[in-house]
């Protein structure tokens, strides 16, 4: 019977987004001819609620919600990190994706691979930041899948066999259909039921577990009592000195990469204008709070005794959520955290769809290729990552998809300096940038590989070992080799390629005059 009725709440959830899928059809609907801007990028139509509900259904994911508490229970306060990334996503958010928004819109950029392709008027280095792109987007696809299948596994909704197979393919079978006929307008009416649904259940379940634990000074004093039954010396709800610096850098370098994900940028290009991204980031850090209350869960499942299986801490909420509601609350809990998954992931499809067609496709196989074919081709391989991620699920250990997205992590960070820099001057030379991308790929897939597959690299400066993020240690390295190497190639007269997006070629930090619409 348990069963039965935690089955029947998370059936009217994702009855609720497939009704929502079907009339994505209407979203800003136009008559105009088939395009990829109208299907990946809504015809950069979404004003500024839409906009925030879109870009933080995006970029908080559901195995967000599940890994960063599941990170604070087995570790503690380091687990924390994402919340000062989150926090400092907003900033740059705000300065840097109107500027980047307003290029887009005057030249018809799709993907950011487009910007860099007539910046620096390099095929090659365009190619680099779209292959990037596309390599770093799967395997964070993947975990959504991942995220899905360890939320139904707690509530027994997810049987060993064909069974489960089964389960999958028909959870994502309508999302799947629908992004393929309706492009990104699915995943953005999906984002309303997302948004509406984490925060009520972020504050319904947080207030149960205050009140079951007599408040949040009891919470946090048997939870600290826990974490140091284990033994563990790293493990503590108060930050130890030598954790600081990977704490700090993990937070800043993660912030850095998260803004060049295509997924993160897809939802960004979508906004009416500059101003309604504006509005939008500075709304952003809602989504934090939300955020920072499923790792105060991680805490809660401490302090209540959960004890997830071996090597799953991120089953740890989902635990603590059966544990402590009705069969029918909890059904309806994992049912918004399975919606919260289908978001990103669709947006990711797209995202990966796109580059593969305007930059690998009709830049070398098919330059010819009509608006109404690079749509075709598109949902082609959109349906085709999806399907792709789900048989990765089955056919990979989760362990292996988190390797991947830490290594997709690393990577996109790479492409940082190209983009950013980018935006306000083209002193760095395409030839140097294209050489420290390399360099930052192959640096950072080597400290990762070499430390275990660990965030972070240790270094002695002093006497004194001190832990920076992979990625940031990579991307450091990446800039440097493009600063050098700069003044090189311009004294040997390797020559530069035509910037076809008339920004001022020095740098230059005045607000563009490119505004768009901001009503809501």
């Amino acid at each position: 019977m348990p069963e039965e009725a935690m089955l029947a709440g998370l059936v009217s959830v994702i009855g609720g987004a497939s009704v929502l899928t079907v009339l994505a059809r209407r979203f800003r609907r136009t008559d105009d001819l088939p395009s990829l801007e109208n299907w990946a990028l809504v015809d950069r139509q979404l004003k500024t609620v839409w906009t925030w509900l879109l870009l933080g259904g995006t970029i908080y994911t559901a195995y967000t919600f599940a890994a960063v508490p599941g990170l604070v229970y087995s570790d503690g306060a380091s687990g924390f990190f994402a919340l000062p990334y989150t926090v400092i996503v907003c900033p740059l958010a705000f300065f840097l994706l109107p500027r980047l928004w307003a290029v887009a819109r005057q030249h018809g950029y799709v993907t950011v691979a487009d910007f860099v392709h007539g910046r620096y008027g390099s095929p090659p280095l365009a190619l680099a930041v779209a292959l990037t792109g596309i390599l770093a987007t799967m395997p964070y696809l993947a975990l959504q899948l991942l995220g899905v299948r360890a939320v139904l596994a707690v509530g027994g909704l997810y049987p060993r066999g064909a069974t489960s197979d089964l389960i999958m393919f028909g959870l994502f079978a309508v999302l799947t259909v629908a992004t393929y006929r309706h492009g990104l307008r699915t995943p953005t009416a999906l984002s309303a039921l997302k948004g509406i649904a984490i925060f009520c259940s972020a504050v319904a379940v947080t207030a149960l577990v205050l009140v079951r634990l007599d408040g949040p000074g009891n919470m946090l004093q048997r939870a600290a009592h826990r974490l140091a039954a284990r033994g563990a010396s790293d493990a503590s709800l108060t930050l130890a000195p030598d954790q600081q610096s990977a704490f700090l850098t993990l937070a800043l370098g993660s912030a850095l990469a998260l803004l060049m994900y295509p997924h993160v940028l897809t939802a960004a290009f979508a906004a009416s204008g500059t101003e309604t991204l504006r509005r939008a980031s500075v709304a952003l850090p809602a989504w934090t709070g939300v955020l920072g209350l499923f790792g105060m869960l991680g805490v809660g499942a401490l302090a209540v005794g959960i004890r997830p299986p071996p090597g799953r801490a991120e089953a740890a909420v989902p635990l603590l959520v059966e544990h402590l509601m009705s069969p029918l609350l909890a059904g309806l809990v994992f049912g918004v955290m399975t919606v919260g998954a289908l978001v990103p992931a669709a947006v990711m499809s797209i995202a990966a769809a796109s580059l593969f067609v305007r930059n690998v496709y009709v830049a070398y196989f098919h330059p010819t290729a009509t608006p109404k074919r690079q749509v075709r081709v598109a949902r082609w391989l959109s349906l085709t990552a999806q399907l792709g991620a789900v048989a990765f699920v089955y056919g990979a250990r989760d362990q292996a998809a988190i390797n991947l997205q830490l290594l997709g992590g690393v990577w996109i960070l790479q492409t940082f300096p190209t983009v950013t820099v980018g935006l306000f001057t083209r002193w760095l030379h395409q030839r140097a940038l294209l050489v420290g991308w390399a360099t930052g790929m192959v640096t950072g897939t080597g400290l990762v590989v070499t430390q275990g597959f660990s965030s972070v690299v240790p270094f002695d400066l002093g006497g004194h070992d001190v832990e920076i993020y992979t990625g940031l240690a990579g991307v450091l390295l990446n800039v440097l080799v493009a600063v050098v190497l700069t003044p090189t190639f311009d004294r040997i007269g390797v020559p530069r390629g035509a910037d076809a997006t008339a920004l001022p070629s020095r740098l230059n930090l005045r607000r563009s005059p490119e505004k768009g619409t901001s009503s809501l």
